[in-house]
């Protein structure tokens, strides 16, 4: 069964950081494009940041630039999202996502493989 487990959400005051982790499992971890998308309350499901294969590329949604930072390890089957600098506006539902296109391409579509079912990040002002 292929599953991605998110973990490491929770609340943390502006300014803040935390660090989201993703496990995979069922799949060939490595032959997947990984990132993050976010849905905040009211709004839609958006890009966060997304890894390839190899981590040779990393892409991020300009509101994230310079404060987030993706990373992946295939030994461990397991991605990463280092936040930092966190602000209120932040605050959404963290899903994890995996799909056999390109990360470039995460960043611009909507649909992918496999999600995850989200994990809760809060940040109070």
């Amino acid at each position: 069964q292929v599953q991605l487990v998110e973990s490491g959400g929770g609340l943390v005051q502006t300014g803040g950081s935390l660090r989201l982790s993703c496990a995979a499992s069922g799949l060939t971890f490595s032959t997947y494009a990984v990132g993050w998308f976010r849905q905040a309350p009211g709004k839609e499901r958006e890009f966060v940041a997304s890894i390839s294969r190899n981590s040779g590329s990393t892409f991020s949604s300009n509101s994230v630039k310079g404060r987030f930072t993706i990373s992946r390890d295939n030994t461990k089957n397991t991605v990463y999202l280092q936040m930092d600098s966190l602000k209120p506006e932040d605050t959404a539902v963290y899903y994890c996502a995996a799909d056999r296109g390109t990360a470039q391409a995460m960043s611009f579509r909507s649909t992918v493989d496999v999600w995850g079912k989200g994990t809760l990040v809060t940040v109070s002002s």
